[in-house]
């Protein structure tokens, strides 16, 4: 396999836990090359793609792109177009990632617009694909079938569901519940094909296993992401409290073994990062914390992605 190009200047923690996470899983076996400035500390065995300029998190993503043409972002996105890498990651600017790789790697011919897809975790059982997660803010209904057609490919190929059923997001059950978008878009999904729809969900049922995809627009999309994290976040350091007052100890010291399993189940580190749906490459968006756990884990999905040939299969999808 082609080695995966590591953005190694995107992120908070950037480059140092970049970089350890890339030579923990080329240790195990991944291929992966990075991408950065000459000269670049903690290489260790790994090869680079010299690139002179980074794009900030603050920086506008279209015109960053276009104007830093040798940036990590682009040099990344350009390897894969060029055939010089297999998938890229970065855990830098989301929107100047989407940019880079829809600039450079182009669209699967028929998608009209490209979408995040990310895992929500559900405990206890596989995590529910929600996109579009933030590439869109406005969509059109017939957009929404393809991101149920993207999504279903994305889920039957990461989480190994054999017949995902995809749920349009809406204020009700009801079909005729929603928006003109998703009243429209209900009976455009109802009659597509590739797809198992099962009608409209709500965002309680999100983090439930009563359906496997659940696609919206991004605005909407993004907006659940976050307010789902910020709450689990909120839950998780309530519980950790709880567990500090020495009244409990003995008690907290017998329930965190069995903790664990819902801790990792629930920690973004676990599924490293968003996959970009639609254009004509691998294409992972890490989030801005990643460490090289993070890392390591979404450069896993990224071979994963690769050897399963997602991309064709999602050009099939559309076709």
């Amino acid at each position: 396999m082609l080695p995966i190009a590591v953005d190694a200047m995107g992120g908070d923690q950037a480059p140092v836990e970049i970089l350890a996470g890339a030579r923990r899983a080329a240790a195990a076996g991944t291929p992966v090359v990075l991408v950065g400035p000459a000269g670049l500390e903690g290489l260790g065995d790994l090869s680079l793609i010299e690139a002179s300029e980074v794009i900030a998190m603050e920086e506008d993503p279209a015109s960053a792109v276009r104007r830093k043409k040798d940036s990590t972002l682009v040099r990344a996105a350009e390897a894969v177009r060029d055939g010089r890498a297999s998938a890229m990651i970065s855990a830098g600017n989301t929107g100047a990632t989407m940019a880079a790789a829809l600039f450079r790697m182009g669209r699967i011919k028929g998608v009209s617009r490209p979408a995040i897809a990310t895992p929500i975790p559900v405990p206890g059982s596989r995590p529910t694909v929600l996109l579009d997660a933030g590439a869109n803010s406005e969509v059109q209904p017939e957009w929404l079938v393809q991101f149920a057609q993207m999504g279903s490919v994305y889920a039957r190929n990461r989480f190994g569901m054999a017949v995902p059923r995809v749920g349009l997001l809406s204020i009700g059950e009801e079909p005729g519940k929603g928006d003109t978008l998703r009243k429209e878009a209900y009976e455009l999904l109802a009659v597509a094909t590739g797809i198992d729809f099962i009608g409209n969900v709500e965002g309680r049922d999100v983090m439930t296993d009563d359906v496997d995809v659940v696609v919206t627009d991004g605005f909407t999309g993004n907006v659940v992401l976050k307010a789902l994290e910020g709450g689990t976040k909120t839950v998780v350091r309530a519980v950790l409290a709880a567990f500090a007052d020495p009244a409990v100890k003995e008690h907290a010291d017998a329930l965190l073994p069995a903790l664990q399993s819902l801790y990792a189940s629930l920690d973004p580190d676990t599924y490293g990062g968003a996959v970009l749906l639609g254009v004509n490459g691998v294409c992972i968006i890490s989030h801005g914390s990643t460490g090289a756990t993070a890392m390591v884990n979404a450069i896993d999905v990224a071979r994963e992605m690769v050897e399963r040939d997602m991309v064709e299969q999602l050009r099939a999808a559309v076709a």
